[in-house]
């Protein structure tokens, strides 16, 4: 079977889009693309025109997710389809190719088995999710979490953003606020084409990555209380200086997380946030708030780290006469992908002899809610130096479409019965 991605058509249609919520940028191509904006409006209402012009079924959900079904005659309409897809909002200034690649990979990859005369199984679906980057209302993965039934569609269109508008308000007013729910447990199986948003395939010379599991995150909250007072009159001896021992808890953490890798060599741990108190230049600070990031592909790593984190306050405590509290507000553990759907991936290169290698996520994606419900798949396209959510993100369009080739050939073998 002849199948042969039209990456100019791709191309095109990535370009196209770019060209909603787009923004100056020094060096590359940027773009603002919020949940329940204009600019998503127009590139939900240019999906959906492609969509309809290449025959599929088109439908809205209560949350705004959109599903684009093709359904050939020679397939029985009870049959569970294929879905693939990914989302079209973005972070402030992103980049063109996070998540809309997903979408219109799937798109082009309908279209490219419609061109070779191929005839599914079953249907295939192509979605785009409502913020996956949670730059909004949420803390992502919003369209997919209703999907699954991680969220109720109540408690989604209830959510607020900074100016207290609610999803649902913001959906009705763009025209996507439809009815019922995508329910991705219907679906026997899905693939999610992604950039990798990291340098592992650029560095190995590799055009497309099978997903082996998507990393856990915890985000932890610290924060260490001294006593602020005068920067000048206070001696060095008599003080409890917050951000001092912060400091040194910052470095603890990165150890840990450096000593976690001789365990799992995908461990990581950030300290990526510090709120200083009082702030000011002449004052010995009173107390600071931290923001801990901790991930992996194995959650009793994650612990690790975490308890390392909360050794090093009970530490600081007892040498820095410190107070210090600790939150681990948020636990998302990892999740392991699909070997069906990884198998057809690397079938899928092998056949059109585009090499393959397996490779972990370090970023959440939609599919780590799918994955909790049907069979689920991840493909990785390369990054250019691994830039990603900034205007300088780029994937090469020849790279485009060879990834697009292979979730071609892996949604062929999954809905051939």
């Amino acid at each position: 079977m002849n199948l042969t991605v039209d990456g100019e058509r791709l191309r095109k249609d990535i370009e196209r889009n770019a060209a909603f919520g787009d923004v100056d940028a020094e060096t590359g191509r940027g773009r603002t693309v919020l949940a329940g904006s204009q600019a998503n409006e127009r590139a939900r209402d240019a999906l959906v025109t492609r969509f309809e012009e290449t025959g599929l079924d088109v439908r809205i959900d209560a949350v705004g997710n959109i599903l684009g079904r093709w359904r050939p005659s020679s397939v029985d309409p009870d049959v569970s389809p294929v879905a693939t897809g990914s989302h079209l909002d973005s972070v402030p200034e992103g980049g063109i190719f996070d998540g809309p690649l997903g979408v219109y990979a799937g798109l082009e990859a309908v279209r490219t088995l419609q061109d070779a005369g191929f005839e599914p199984d079953r249907p295939i679906d192509v979605v785009s999710f409502t913020e996956e980057e949670g730059g909004r209302f949420s803390s992502g993965l919003l369209g997919s979490s209703v999907a699954v039934g991680e969220r109720s569609v109540e408690q989604a269109r209830a959510l607020m953003d900074e100016q207290g508008r609610t999803v649902d308000a913001a959906l009705e007013e763009i025209g996507y606020r439809g009815d019922g729910v995508v329910d991705a447990g219907s679906w026997d199986a899905w693939l999610e084409l992604h950039i990798e948003q990291s340098d592992r395939l650029e560095d190995a010379g590799i055009s497309t990555g099978a997903v082996t599991a998507i990393t856990g995150i915890n985000h932890c909250e610290a924060r260490i209380i001294g006593e602020a007072n005068h920067a000048g009159a206070t001696p060095m001896g008599e003080r409890t200086d917050a951000l001092a021992a912060a400091s040194e808890f910052v470095l603890d953490v990165e150890s840990a997380a450096k000593e976690a890798t001789a365990e799992s060599e995908t461990a990581v741990g950030t300290v990526g946030s510090l709120d200083v108190q009082p702030n000011a230049t002449n004052v010995v600070p009173g107390a600071v708030e931290l923001g801990v990031d901790v991930r992996d592909v194995d959650h009793s790593v994650m612990d690790t780290i975490v308890e390392r984190a909360t050794q090093s306050l009970a530490r600081l405590e007892r040498e820095r006469n410190v107070e210090t509290e600790f939150e681990r507000p948020f636990d998302l553990e990892p999740v392991p992908m699909s070997d069906r759907c990884r198998d057809a991936i690397h079938a899928a290169g092998a056949n059109s002899a585009i090499e393959t290698m397996d490779i972990h996520s370090g970023a959440a994606h939609d599919s780590m809610h799918v994955a909790k419900v049907t069979d689920a798949g991840m493909l990785f396209a390369p990054s250019r130096y691994g830039i990603s959510h900034n205007p300088r993100e780029w994937t090469d369009w020849e790279e485009c479409r060879r990834a697009t080739r292979v979730l071609t050939g892996a949604l062929a073998k999954l809905t051939a019965q």
